[in-house]
């Protein structure tokens, strides 16, 4: 269940728990006709970079260019966690990052491992974003909507908006 202390306090650190949390979001490209697309993040705290395995013959990879940007959107497990993140979106084709994630569950996607000529990887370099943590219990939610209901100047309190950067 989302922390509605941690959404407030440490929005970053908790966004990267869910995002470790999650098998997949979906990703898309900025300004481009291509529907986002289910894909699986590898998040790297420590350069604020979202890292997907990908093949070099989809639409998304040969729609990316220099300066590409990328959008990631993601759901949490339980429904209650929600963000939307934005970077640059590159190709890149790095071995040490292909080893350093590679799981039984990628392999299924390559016919020749990480040797596979169509493997590739790619990098959303995160900017900002923004995430809400909601509560996940029905009784909270239907007390806050109720309250709003008896009093129009009432607000339902049901959870925490922030915006995060990335430096």
């Amino acid at each position: 269940m989302a922390s509605f202390t941690e959404a407030k306090e440490n929005p970053v650190e908790q966004l990267w728990e869910e995002i470790d949390d999650v098998h997949a979001g979906m990703l898309g490209l900025v300004g481009s006709d291509l529907l986002m697309r289910p894909m699986a993040p590898q998040a790297d705290r420590s350069t604020h970079i979202i890292w997907f395995y990908t093949k070099t013959d989809t639409d998304l990879v040969k729609a990316i260019r220099q300066g590409s940007r990328g959008q990631f959107c993601l759901v949490g497990k339980n429904h209650d966690y929600h963000a939307s993140l934005t970077g640059s979106l590159t190709v890149v084709k790095d071995q040490a990052k292909i080893d350093e994630y590679w799981n039984s569950v990628v392999a299924a996607w390559y016919e020749g491992g990480k040797s596979d000529p169509l493997l590739t990887m790619l990098a959303l370099s995160l900017d900002e974003g923004e995430i809400w943590a909601s509560t996940g219990n029905t009784i909270k939610f239907g007390w806050e909507i109720a309250k709003a209901n008896l009093n129009p100047e009432k607000m339902p309190d049901v959870g925490v908006h922030r915006h995060v950067r990335f430096a």
